[in-house]
């Protein structure tokens, strides 16, 4: 019973992506540490898959503006300059661009832009908040934004691959009402 306990201690993990201190740093880190905190990983796809839904220009601003405004905000996180609630702005975002994507909301660019960068802010500034305690920050942020920028890119395919299988299960469809037609 002690070691299972023992064992299960061990194989813990943080309860939050955003713990805030004693980051292992380096590029590697950063680029995988978004893959582990799902509020990050799912705020980053739904972007892109927003994108993906309105469009150009939005297609191409979203996930540009967010990796750069996400710098923004690590930025103001090491400068402790004090911002609304983090956590609670994150998992808002999640909820918001979530919620754009399952309601197709088609928000214009002069909106749809400065909703993203709002929600980076608040993801870069967590992290922010981490980087100095990182052994190489530059490292650790290059790898971060670079796996952020890949999310995005992912809910772009994704979005893709959902509008291509529709058309493909449409066209299924249609096959077999035509060979239904055929047939009688």
């Amino acid at each position: 019973m002690k070691r299972a306990t023992l064992l299960l201690l061990l194989s813990a993990g943080p309860a939050s992506a955003h713990s805030g201190t004693g980051l292992p740093g380096g590029f590697l880190a950063g680029l995988l540490h978004p893959l582990t905190g799902l509020d990050h990983l799912l705020a980053m796809v739904a972007v892109g898959l927003w994108g993906r839904f309105l469009g150009r220009p939005l297609l191409y601003l979203l996930p540009m503006i967010f990796p750069l405004m996400m710098v923004a905000g690590a930025e103001i996180g090491m400068l402790d300059v004090p911002l609304p609630p983090i956590e609670l702005g994150i998992a808002l975002s999640v909820v918001a661009l979530g919620t754009a994507v399952a309601f197709a909301w088609k928000a214009p660019v002069w909106l749809a832009c400065p909703i993203a960068g709002l929600f980076a802010l608040f993801h870069g500034y967590a992290h922010g908040r981490e980087l100095p305690s990182a052994a190489d920050p530059l490292g650790y942020a290059a790898g971060f934004v670079l796996a952020t920028g890949s999310l995005h890119l992912a809910g772009i395919a994704v979005g893709e691959l959902k509008m291509r299988s529709l058309g493909v299960g449409i066209a299924g469809a249609g096959l077999w009402f035509l060979v239904r037609a055929v047939m009688s």
